[in-house]
């Protein structure tokens, strides 16, 4: 029976082999998915140690994301343009990179939150490991305008200077350019829910029915509160896009392709 795991640090939360333990019954494939704790500094070594033990692939959580693209040794073109792996395939000796976030993200909002991103002014907050992996899928998606935020405006600038050549207008900013300014979508895409830190958002971004979408799934977040208290009436968590991505890798490493719905459905339900 072939076998896949998620790999990272922590990993007992995650809700991966739920997952896809629902995919598998519901699409009739026969596998095994579990969890792999590596050490923070033992990436390479579990991966081999997996590949040793006869794994099939493998989905890559926090802090290993921009260690799985250094060790693959190929690399799809959106895992290229993202930086940054979440699936893993092994085939023989060849460790395969995809990056699965950023059409998790666009699918979720497109046909689960049935929300347009075409011709939308957006806001990505964060310019770390899960705002790269969805920048080059949300330039994909027709927008209007994207300006990407963070603490740190350098690292967002150079973030933006490796999408060169793209046909949607893209900025940088510092967090003291956004008041002023309107956002028909604003994404969080910052662990801030992890430690319930208040992102200092000034009030006035949301646009008349805009979207709030935090990445973070399972809690109410400062963020969701934020938007809340600007009157925002679209609010998510990233359950969706969890789910999404996890489809995206099935996919890659099975040629078939989930319904998301119902397992989205029983997850909130639970």
């Amino acid at each position: 029976m072939d076998r896949y795991a998620v790999i990272g640090h922590p990993v007992e939360h995650s809700k991966s082999p739920l997952i896809h333990a629902a995919f598998a019954q519901q699409t009739g494939q026969q596998l095994e998915y579990g969890k792999v704790l590596a050490p923070l500094d033992g990436f390479a070594a579990t991966v081999a140690e997996m590949q040793a033990q006869g794994y099939s692939g493998a989905n890559v959580t926090v802090p290993f994301k921009f260690e799985a693209y250094e060790l693959a040794t190929e690399l799809t073109p959106r895992a290229r343009q993202a930086g940054a792996v979440n699936t893993l395939s092994f085939v023989g000796q060849v460790i395969r990179g995809d990056n699965t976030d950023g059409v998790g993200l666009v699918r979720d909002i497109l046909h689960n939150l049935q929300f347009p991103l075409q011709g939308q002014r957006v806001l990505l907050i964060g310019a770390g490991g899960a705002a790269e992996g969805v920048l080059g899928p949300l330039l994909d998606a027709s927008l209007a305008t994207l300006s990407v935020v963070n603490r740190s405006v350098g690292k967002a600038q150079a973030m933006v200077a490796r999408a060169s050549a793209v046909a949607v207008p893209l900025v940088a900013h510092s967090f003291d350019a956004l008041p002023g300014q309107v956002f028909d979508v604003v994404i969080n895409a910052t662990s801030s829910g992890l430690s319930n830190e208040r992102l200092p958002l000034p009030s006035g971004l949301f646009a008349t029915d805009a979207l709030a979408y935090d990445m973070m799934y399972g809690r109410e977040t400062p963020f969701m509160q934020y938007a809340r208290e600007e009157g925002v009436a679209r609010i998510a968590d990233g359950l969706g896009m969890l789910v999404e991505q996890a489809a995206e890798a099935f996919y890659i490493w099975r040629q078939v392709r989930p319904d998301t719905a119902s397992v989205i459905a029983a997850m909130r339900a639970s």
